[in-house]
């Protein structure tokens, strides 16, 4: 994909999609819609009942680095990442991380933790002055890297999957940040290949239809 193909809104994307909408039921998508599967990760923690799901974090993944396919970043979050599948896998495999979903390129979507659990995905951060964003925030991996322009199905897919979330939990309309926005300094995914601009075009388009 180039950068003229993001200037541009694929509406008949939007309207020829199977829903406007994914359901959520028990905190999980819809698994009978086309693309979306799930794999429960150990990697999660309650979520407490008096904290609101307020906030939905962007980043990026892939493994090995820049390297796509495959199911590594599945086994990773499963805590099933082999570390002689590749060199670099020695220095993660026993990291204890996951997000909620995860957007292959070609737009198929993954969920490992439900939405009424915290995912292991922020770290140390921090969002308009509220602490330990895991606590009341989703996190959505794209699978890429900071310098690798997206594809138009992981925009359309990600504007899908959070206009759908959006429906659940009304404050994350207005929060929306990349990783590197709740930790700055420390992590610079999605990275400057992601077009805000073009991810916000998309997910309006979603309301327009709805």
């Amino acid at each position: 994909m180039t950068n003229d193909s993001v200037s541009q809104l694929n509406e008949g994307y939007f309207l020829n999609k199977i829903n406007k909408k994914i359901a959520i039921d028990n905190g999980w998508f819809n698994s009978d819609v086309n693309g979306i599967k799930h794999f429960p990760s150990p990697h999660f923690t309650p979520r407490e009942k008096n904290c609101a799901v307020s906030l939905l974090v962007v980043h990026n993944i892939s493994l090995p680095p820049k390297q796509f396919g495959g199911d590594h970043i599945t086994d990773f979050f499963l805590g099933k990442l082999d570390k002689d599948a590749h060199p670099y896998f020695e220095t993660i495999y026993e990291m204890k991380v996951s997000a909620h979903c995860l957007i292959k390129r070609d737009g198929s979507l993954v969920q490992y933790v439900s939405f009424l659990d915290k995912a292991w995905h922020a770290g140390i951060s921090s969002y308009k002055d509220k602490e330990k964003c895991n606590d009341f925030s989703i996190g959505i991996e794209l699978e890429g890297a900071d310098d690798i322009l997206y594809t138009e199905e992981q925009y359309q897919a990600l504007a899908l999957a959070c206009f759908s979330i959006q429906q659940e939990y009304p404050e994350i309309k207005n929060n929306i940040a990349g990783h590197n926005q709740i930790a700055p300094g420390r992590k610079t995914d999605p990275g400057e290949a992601f077009d805000w601009n073009y991810f916000s075009r998309c997910l309006d388009t979603y309301s327009c239809v709805k």
